[in-house]
């Protein structure tokens, strides 16, 4: 548990297996979803340090007192790596986290060297996905009946439930209402389009083209905005493709990471 301006912040970190000089990896994690979820990202990167933290409301991290905004969460995450020593790092999001990893890369440009946006979108300019799905999402039952998910996980996200989605399912935590709330209200009427111009770096855009929450046409407005971005489409992936096809997009995301800056420069070109 970490104190960041008063805020408390649990926090993992995973030290790289091999030191092989690398980047650390900034993560941030889907709306609702605690650092548990994100126990597979050591042995998919072994060769860089991870951070990871749990918003305040979800998972073992107290609810804030008051709403907050996406550049307080971003400032909170950069006085995190402050604390662990960290000064530039590669900054990878998923679909809510994806939003934030935006957010966190505009504030800090300085200190980001690639960036991987995950089934997310630039905002409230998003295409929205499936009325079956987004109803679902509001569905308390999601976090607190592992049966009710794995029933309907094909519905939610897109994709079937295998061992992995199992796995995912029995780490879920359910977060504090007020705290889930929070994240919700978090990024009303935000969007990346007035900014994003200004991310220059290495962007990796991955997109699941079975995805009912998050669909497919928001990674290719991604695509379109962000000056040095490529796009990848998870062919048969739905919105948790980092879950259930997870030895392939850690493939494609560590290939991207290893790439040298020049030759990254002219695959988005």
């Amino acid at each position: 548990m970490q104190d960041v301006e008063g805020v408390q912040l649990r926090t993992a970190f995973w030290p790289a297996k091999v030191d092989a000089g690398n980047r650390a990896l900034l993560f941030f994690n889907g709306i609702g979803a605690n650092l548990e979820l994100t126990n597979a990202l050591g042995d998919m990167f072994p060769d860089r340090d991870i951070i990871t933290f749990d918003v305040p409301g979800v998972g073992k991290s107290p609810v804030t007192q008051w709403p907050y905004r996406p550049w307080m969460l971003a400032r909170w995450a950069r006085k995190l790596l402050d604390q662990f020593h960290i000064d530039e790092v590669d900054v990878m999001g998923v679909s809510w986290g994806g939003a934030l990893a935006q957010q966190f890369a505009f504030q800090y440009r300085n200190r980001v060297g690639k960036l991987i946006l995950c089934a997310t979108t630039a905002g409230m300019t998003m295409i929205p996905g499936k009325p079956a799905s987004l109803s679902k999402m509001v569905d308390a039952r999601r976090y607190t009946d592992p049966n009710y998910m794995r029933d309907n996980f094909a519905t939610l996200y897109g994709d079937e439930a295998d061992a992995q989605a199992g796995n995912h399912i029995d780490n879920l935590m359910a977060p504090d209402p007020k705290g889930y709330v929070y994240q919700l209200l978090a990024f009303l009427g935000w969007s990346s389009l007035p900014f994003i111009r200004f991310l220059k770096m290495p962007t990796l855009v991955m997109m699941g083209d079975k995805d009912s929450i998050v669909p497919l046409a928001n990674g290719r407005i991604l695509k379109v905005a962000l000056p040095n971005s490529r796009l990848h489409v998870v062919e048969g992936g739905g919105h948790l493709f980092l879950v259930t096809r997870a030895a392939e997009t850690a493939a494609v995301i560590k290939a991207f990471l290893n790439e040298p800056v020049e030759a990254e420069a002219r695959a988005a070109a």
